[in-house]
């Protein structure tokens, strides 16, 4: 917290982000400003919502911060940034960027938000350094929609591969598809492996081909068993193959096939690297891809990421960014556990899981009097009653 302290002008909002942090990584069932300020011994939840909606400090300042505690902790050479986005289940239309949108976490069309990560992801551990919404269309097209929920009026509408400009990146076939993505990657040097449709075409020497045309013209010999990477089961085998495709440059080009030793299933990618790198390395860097879902789970079950209950942009970005710093606690223990203090061969390392139980219960768990929690009680009750009366109202205004 001391990283974070100076971007707090005054000491109440520098112990207030404090105890909202322990309650992400609290072991509450469900984690808002009103179970967090409960859990933390405040009187009421008002002090926590003005800390994410009023209070003064910037967010991109403390993700910032969060980047360098990441980065210096987790520091490996061969890092990869992984980009994906995740999408939260909402109710209600009015919160930011809520609309009808397709989002893997529920599998189907749902009413959801959908942000884009950066996670960074080497061999000591994995944490999330930069975050983006994803604001649709129905938004963008909406002035006074966007000026309700904080955002600006002339906020522009940017694709899910535009927000994703940045670093040595993997990514799925939303950022592979994208060639104005690819071109600025290879603008910037910036080495990519990112997956593409199987109807993708790319260009080889004797021209444009179709990915999955490409693949039958391989011959046996040009599959090699290699790992991506160590699952929870061990290593993860493939079959992998390369194909160097047409450059207009000094730099190199390819078309990374995968096959699933058992079912056969392919999976294709398009590859730039500025020098000459060989299949293991694209290899290891489509493996990390990974590693952003591991992420995604973590810090959504550990540190609350997608349980705020917040309507505008800049609480939005407040409350992920502090998730994020929560969760990056956690990884960071994780590695200099791995580190410096090995597990004994008869038990598994320490996991995230393990470490915030650990710090919960030994270090930071809160007790309060009876006073504290029928107080609480009180307060909910009194709240309900507000709200149900609010209802009845309405409900007998459109009725007259």
């Amino acid at each position: 917290m001391g990283r974070i302290a100076g971007r707090f002008a005054r000491v109440e909002p520098r112990r207030r982000v404090r105890d909202l942090v322990l309650g992400l990584l609290s072991d509450l069932r469900r984690k808002n400003c009103w179970t967090i300020a409960e859990w933390a011994g405040e009187a009421g939840p008002h002090g926590m919502q003005h800390l994410l909606s009023r209070a003064v400090w910037d967010a991109d300042a403390v993700r910032d911060d969060v980047r360098e505690y990441v980065v210096e902790h987790l520091h490996d050479e061969a890092a990869v940034l992984v980009v994906d986005e995740t999408g939260d289940v909402k109710k209600g239309i009015h919160t930011v960027a809520v609309q009808r949108q397709y989002t893997g976490t529920a599998g189907r069309i749902e009413n959801a938000q959908v942000a884009v990560y950066l996670v960074y992801a080497g061999e000591r551990g994995h944490a999330a350094v930069d975050r983006e919404l994803f604001i649709p269309r129905s938004w963008t097209g909406d002035p006074d929609r966007c000026r309700a929920a904080g955002l600006g009026e002339d906020t522009p509408f940017a694709t899910k591969p535009d927000l994703a400009r940045m670093g040595w990146v993997t990514g799925d076939e939303v950022y592979g598809g994208n060639p104005t993505l690819r071109a600025a990657l290879e603008e910037r040097g910036i080495g990519y492996v990112l997956a593409v449709a199987c109807s993708a075409e790319v260009p080889t020497k004797g021209g444009k081909f179709r990915a999955d045309r490409l693949v039958k013209r391989l011959p046996k010999r040009a599959w090699q068993k290699v790992s991506a990477g160590r699952g929870a089961k061990g290593h993860r085998f493939y079959d992998w193959a390369v194909i160097d495709l047409a450059d207009p440059g000094p730099s190199h080009h390819q078309l990374l096939l995968r096959r699933n030793r058992t079912t056969g299933e392919l999976a294709y990618y398009r590859c730039f690297s500025p020098l000459p790198v060989p299949l293991t390395e694209l290899v290891r860097v489509a493996g990390s891809r990974w590693r952003v879902e591991e992420t995604f789970q973590a810090e959504k079950g550990l540190a609350g990421l997608d349980e705020h209950q917040v309507r505008r942009y800049s609480s939005w970005a407040r409350w992920v960014t502090l998730g994020m710093l929560a969760h990056t606690f956690l990884a960071v223990v994780r590695a200099d556990e791995h580190t410096h203090r090995p597990a004994p061969a008869d038990m598994v390392p320490l996991s995230c899981n393990e470490i915030q139980r650990l710090f919960i219960t030994l270090i930071v768990r809160p007790v309060h009097d009876a006073t504290h929690w029928l107080g609480w009680s009180d307060w909910r009750r009194r709240h309900q009653a507000r709200s149900r009366i609010s209802h009845y109202r309405r409900q007998a205004a459109s009725q007259t």
